[in-house]
C-alpha cells in the first residue's frame, strides 16, 4: 500500500477474518504534516475497503518488444533475424538443413548452445565474422566454446545463415584452434576445453555477412545451435584508443563497489574509453556501480554463466572456482576471447586487466602519450609491428601501507591513493606481465599474453620499467610465489607516489559518483584515532 511502512499491518497476521474486514487501527505518527498542536501519537485510520494494492499495471509486452528485451539479455541470439522470417520455411529443401526457430536450440545454462555430436559435446558461445587484414582465409565465420575432447577428430559443419536468402550455405569447419597449452593442466578427454572453431566464406558470399551460423555434425542436419554472428564496426568507421577487458566477476559476498568506482575512474584518467565486463555473481552495491557506469556509456557489462554440468548456484560457483584452479583458468579464456572478438574492429589496443590492476605510465601521463613513446622504441629494436606490448608486475601490498599509517590529507576510500608503497623487486621479466593487445594481430587471448596471433609467431614487446609497469593491489603474492612473498617481495619496500599524479581529479570524480549512487550516508566522518600520516615527500 502506497506510503504505508510494512509494519502498518504486521499485527494483522494473527486477526481473524472478521477483524481485518473491520477498520484496522494504528497508533503511529501520521504520513502528513501536522500543526504543532497535534498529537504526537495520533491515530491515522485505514479502511481495507477503500485501499488499493500498488502493483505494476504496464501494459504487456508486444512480441516485437519482447523479442528486443530477449536480445539484450541474451546477445548471441540471433532474434531480429528470426523475428524477421518467423512463419516463413528456410532450409536446403523439405528435409535439409532447417532453419532453427529459438524454440529448436538446445540452450545450456542460458547462454550457452549445445551440439552433441558422435564424439564429444560442444557447448557454444559466440560467433564472430572475421576478415582482419592478416586473416589468410578470410572471410572467416569463428565460433568460441568449449568442447570435451581433446584434439577434436569428428567432422562438422557450419550452416551460414544469410539475409534475404532462403537456404543455408555450407562451410566445413577447418580448425579447432586450442586456447591452452597442455603443461598448464586438465589435459584429458572428457574434460571441456576451450575452442576457437573456424570456417571459412565460400566463394561467392564473400561480399556478404551471415546473419547467424549453425554447427552441424552433417550439412542437412536439423540443427540444435544458432549463434548471431558478432561483426561490431565503430559507427563512424574511426577505431577508439583503448579498451579494457575483465573475465567474469565472481564477487558475491565481497562489496568492493567503492574500489571499483576509483579502480574505473582511475582507467578513465589513463585514456580507457570503455571497459568490458563479465559479471558471473557480484554484490548488490557492485551492481548499483555497473549499472551507472553502464547508464552513461562508460561500462558493458554482460551475464556470463559456467558451461555443462559446472556449478551456477550463486556462493557455490565462488566455492567451485577456488577449489578447482584449473577449471577456473580455463573458463577464464572465454569472456577474455569474447571480449577480443566483439572489439577487434572498434580499438587499437586492448587489455586484459583485473579489478586490481592499473597498467601506470611513468614517464607520461596517459596510455596514449604512452603508446607513442614505446612503439617508435620497439620498432627500433626490430622493425615488425608487434602483437603486443607487455608490462611488469609489482605489487602494493595491504600490509605495507599498515606499516606506514594512513595519509590524511586523502579520503580512507582511496585504495589506490593511500597504497603507495610497493615491492622494490618486480617479479621475473614475462611473469604475471599484462599487455596492450593490437587486436588487428592477436588470434586467441590468454589473461596474461597471447596465445596464438595472425601471420606466424606472437612477438610481445617489454616495456621498460621507467616508461610503465604494472600496479598490483592484492593483500598477499600470488600462490604460487608464497614461499618467496616475504623475502623477495614484503620485505623490501619503497615509496612509489607515481599515482599521486591524478590525485586531484580522481578524489574529486570518485567522490561525485559515490555521493551520486547514495554511498555517504548522513552523519558518516573520518574514522577516529587515525595513527598519524608518514613524513613522505611527494615525487
Amino acid at each position: 500500500f502506497s506510503g504505508q511502512d510494512e509494519s502498518a499491518f504486521n499485527h494483522a497476521g494473527t486477526m481473524t477474518g472478521r477483524l481485518l474486514l473491520q477498520k484496522i487501527v494504528e497508533t503511529r505518527a501520521p504520513p502528513v504534516a501536522t500543526t504543532e498542536a497535534s498529537s504526537p501519537n495520533a491515530t491515522t485510520e485505514f479502511n481495507p475497503h477503500e485501499l488499493e494494492p500498488s502493483i505494476d499495471k504496464s501494459p504487456s509486452l508486444s512480441e516485437k518488444d519482447l523479442a528486443a528485451q530477449i536480445q539484450g539479455l541474451i546477445p548471441n541470439l540471433p532474434v531480429e533475424y528470426w523475428q524477421k522470417y518467423k512463419g516463413k520455411v528456410l532450409s536446403k529443401n523439405k528435409t535439409c538443413a532447417k532453419f532453427p526457430s529459438l524454440y529448436d536450440i538446445s540452450f545450456n545454462n542460458m547462454y550457452w548452445q549445445t551440439l552433441q555430436t558422435s564424439n564429444g559435446t560442444f557447448h557454444l558461445y559466440g560467433a564472430y565474422y572475421d576478415n582482419r587484414t592478416l586473416v589468410a582465409m578470410k572471410p572467416v565465420i569463428r565460433v568460441l566454446g568449449m568442447i570435451n575432447r581433446l584434439e577434436p577428430r569428428v567432422k562438422t559443419f557450419c550452416q551460414l545463415w544469410f539475409d534475404g536468402y532462403k537456404e543455408p550455405v555450407f562451410a566445413k569447419v577447418w580448425e579447432y584452434k586450442y586456447i591452452w597449452y597442455k603443461k598448464w593442466g586438465n589435459y584429458k578427454n572428457g574434460l571441456f576445453q576451450p575452442y576457437l572453431i573456424a570456417c571459412q566464406v565460400p566463394p561467392g558470399y564473400r561480399h556478404l555477412v551471415p546473419e547467424s551460423v549453425s554447427l552441424v555434425e552433417r550439412p542437412c542436419d536439423m540443427a540444435t545451435t544458432n549463434l548471431r554472428v558478432i561483426n561490431n564496426r565503430p559507427p563512424n568507421g574511426k577505431k577508439e584508443d583503448f579498451a579494457v577487458c575483465v573475465k567474469g566477476l565472481d564477487f558475491l559476498h565481497d562489496d568492493l563497489s567503492v574500489r571499483l568506482v576509483e579502480w574505473l575512474e582511475m582507467l578513465f584518467l589513463l585514456g580507457a574509453h570503455k571497459v568490458f565486463l563479465y559479471d558471473l555473481e557480484v554484490h548488490p552495491n557492485i551492481s548499483k556501480v555497473l549499472n551507472y557506469y553502464e547508464e552513461q556509456g562508460r561500462v558493458e557489462v554482460t551475464k556470463l554463466t559456467l558451461p555443462g554440468e559446472q556449478p551456477n548456484i550463486p556462493g557455490l560457483i565462488h566455492m567451485y572456482l577456488k577449489s578447482k584452479v584449473t577449471n577456473k583458468r580455463q573458463n577464464e579464456l572465454i569472456p577474455y576471447n569474447d571480449c577480443l572478438y566483439k572489439n577487434m574492429y572498434r580499438y587499437k589496443y586492448i587489455a586484459l586487466l583485473d579489478t586490481d590492476e592499473v597498467i601506470m605510465p611513468k614517464s607520461s601521463m596517459t596510455w596514449k602519450s604512452l603508446m607513442e613513446t614505446v612503439v617508435p622504441k620497439a620498432l627500433k629494436t626490430k622493425k615488425d609491428p608487434r602483437a603486443s606490448y607487455n608490462v611488469r608486475n609489482v605489487y602494493f601490498m595491504d600490509t605495507m601501507r599498515h606499516t606506514h599509517g594512513w595519509f590524511r590529507e586523502i579520503p580512507h576510500y582511496m585504495h589506490m591513493l593511500q597504497h603507495v608503497y610497493r615491492s622494490r623487486n618486480y617479479t621475473k621479466p614475462g611473469q604475471y606481465v599484462k599487455c596492450f593487445h593490437d587486436p588487428g594481430r592477436v588470434l586467441t587471448l590468454h589473461n596474461h599474453f597471447p596465445l596464438s596471433c595472425l601471420g606466424g609467431g606472437c612477438s610481445s614487446y617489454a616495456i621498460d620499467t621507467e616508461d610503465a609497469h604494472l600496479q598490483h593491489y592484492r593483500a598477499d603474492c600470488v600462490t604460487t610465489l608464497k614461499k618467496s612473498c616475504s623475502t623477495e617481495y614484503k620485505n623490501h619496500t619503497i615509496l612509489d607516489t607515481t599515482i599521486w599524479r591524478y590525485r586531484e581529479p580522481l578524489v574529486g570524480r570518485v567522490t561525485d559518483t559515490l555521493v551520486r549512487l547514495g554511498f555517504f550516508t548522513p552523519g558518516t566522518a573520518s574514522r577516529p584515532n587515525d595513527p598519524p600520516a608518514s613524513a613522505v615527500r611527494r615525487k
